[in-house]
């Protein structure tokens, strides 16, 4: 095939081209990757960066469950699959989840290639167009994304003192056209976690008003008071109207291996099931090997983490605090501060994203601007802190040479 000119056609751009579908324009992006693209190209051209965008853990994955993957490849497990998941993993997916109280039976777990996908399809599967779509701000950027996407409308709820979703806040907000609870607890980017009564009165609230609960459970291990955050998956008046989602990225420090699933109700995993098929067919069986050996292999690794990352967040929260016009909330789980900048900048006209760009750019700190998140993340910063324990203390050294440079 040739071009007008003779040359070549290419699918370069051209004048008269055609057009992409409308709905793509209602995709957002997600601040953290944005970040860490300028991030790195600043290194490249020689800088030194403190790396704090990304919730990406600073140690690798068990030996055992590398192994695993290794071996189910050396084993030929890289064919398809049956693409719900294979067994092993459905089956160990269903005991986690019983485990935390919320009875599951392996038919209604689908395994997915990333907890990120497996809040693409909850919601695919349950906004409809005019809905709306109850969503933390701050919270993570997905889930008003993928409401829009839909053809919903996202209603962003406020968090409370402690940074965790204000139950009340979101029980005011529920009105005839609201379809959809997302929850994400502890959440991202705040820490904030939710106690039994706040999910008792949720799970109730939507059992009144018939709301489907899409939950985020990607954090609950990763707490600091108990062994795992309560799920609203076991409140009674919840069962029957629960997304459930999780995944190994966060807790087993597999990022890489896009390792997620969704549980759901009996009657909806045939139409999840062809969902899945027309999105990705299977996840790699090597992938499911190791997520096997993850869930029910040792948990040393959990424990050591938590133990690490409780001792940064603790640092971390008093180096911060102690700077002027600086307050922090002390994260109740994930791996995350959401200091509030606010009365170090209003004063000054300067908004968040600003000092976002000043740190990074002057400083040589990678941050996340806390209205990437949502509205009500204007005047704070996400930083987090699951680098390792020395960059820690060089961010805040550099933290504070930017909050000085403002003062003065």
């Amino acid at each position: 095939m040739r071009s007008s000119d003779g040359g070549a056609a290419t699918l370069a751009d051209a004048p008269g081209g055609a057009s992409y579908a409308e709905a793509l324009d209602r995709l957002g992006g997600e601040g953290a990757l944005d970040v860490f693209r300028r991030a790195t190209a600043l290194e490249r051209a020689g800088r030194s960066i403190v790396h704090l965008e990304l919730g990406a853990p600073d140690v690798d994955a068990p030996p055992h469950v590398v192994e695993a993957a290794v071996a189910a490849l050396r084993a030929g497990d890289a064919r398809y699959v049956a693409s719900p998941g294979i067994d092993a993993l459905r089956e160990a997916i269903a005991a986690d989840v019983a485990s935390r109280g919320a009875p599951c039976d392996p038919a209604q777990v689908l395994v997915t290639p990333s907890a990120k996908s497996a809040v693409f399809y909850a919601m695919l599967a349950t906004v409809r167009p005019g809905d709306e779509v109850l969503v933390p701000d701050p919270g993570f950027p997905i889930y008003p994304s993928m409401a829009r996407f839909c053809g919903g409308t996202p209603v962003g709820y406020a968090l409370d003192a402690a940074n965790a979703p204000d139950v009340d806040d979101i029980l005011g907000r529920i009105g005839p056209r609201t379809r959809a609870l997302c929850l994400n607890a502890p959440n991202n980017p705040t820490g904030g976690a939710l106690d039994e009564r706040a999910l008792a009165r949720l799970a109730q609230a939507a059992a009144e008003h018939d709301l489907v609960i899409v939950t985020d459970e990607i954090y609950s291990r990763l707490v600091y008071e108990g062994a795992r955050a309560p799920t609203i998956a076991a409140q009674p008046a919840a069962a029957g109207r629960v997304l459930y989602v999780d995944g190994v990225s966060k807790t087993y420090a597999m990022t890489g291996y896009r390792l997620g699933w969704l549980v759901a109700p009996t009657a909806w995993m045939e139409r999840l099931v062809t969902l899945a098929i027309n999105g990705h067919t299977c996840v790699p069986p090597f992938i499911q090997r190791a997520g096997v050996a993850a869930l029910t292999g040792p948990q040393d690794l959990v424990a050591a983490q938590v133990a690490a990352y409780r001792a940064r967040r603790d640092r971390f929260v008093a180096g911060l605090a102690a700077l002027p016009g600086v307050s922090c909330p002390v994260p109740a789980g994930a791996f995350y501060v959401f200091p509030d900048f606010s009365a170090l900048l209003a004063p000054r006209g300067v908004s968040s994203a600003a000092l976002a760009s000043r740190l990074l750019e002057t400083h040589g700190v990678a941050a996340i601007d806390g209205a990437a998140f949502g509205a009500r993340g204007e005047g704070r910063l996400r930083f987090s802190f699951a680098s390792a324990a020395t960059d820690v203390e060089v961010a805040l050294a550099r933290v504070a040479e930017c909050v000085d440079a403002l003062v003065r």
